[in-house]
């Protein structure tokens, strides 16, 4: 920046000196070194504007890289939490589903144990028919 300001002035100075001094018509040797002052001053202007520019450029090139950066390393972030969440939910849904067969299996179990009860009842109450029946056929025989 300074050196920026310091070519401005530079290139202010001699084109001021240049009306000046083409309306004073001096000698050519003056004229020339002025000349040569100014091209100079007008060198060194563009020099540091373009230099300037560019560290404006590379200064936003790099925040921009810097954003991405965090960008991408904040989604790797996210995709392995989402991985392992999808990991610990099948490894759960896995477990639930062996706990329900587990379940299940008690039930069935359950069930069989009552359907044997049921037949042990039916049983008992078929043969008390049948010893009533043949009670009731040997009275009437």
């Amino acid at each position: 920046l300074f050196l920026f300001a310091d070519a401005v002035r530079e290139v202010r100075k001699y084109s001021a000196v240049h009306v000046n001094e083409k309306a004073v018509n001096v000698n050519a040797n003056a004229f020339d070194h002025i000349q040569m002052k100014l091209f100079r001053s007008q060198r060194n202007l563009y020099l540091s504007g373009f230099s300037l520019f560019l560290w404006l450029v590379l200064r936003r090139t790099v925040t921009l890289l810097t954003q991405l950066a965090k960008g991408m390393a904040s989604h790797a972030a996210l995709e392995t939490q989402v991985n392992d969440a999808t990991e610990a939910a099948k490894k759960y849904m896995a477990e639930n589903e062996r706990l329900q067969e587990a379940l299940n299996e008690k039930g069935s179990g359950k069930k069989k144990e009552s359907a044997e009860a049921t037949d042990e009842k039916l049983k008992k109450e078929v043969e008390h028919l049948k010893a009533e029946l043949e009670k009731t056929s040997n009275g009437k025989h």
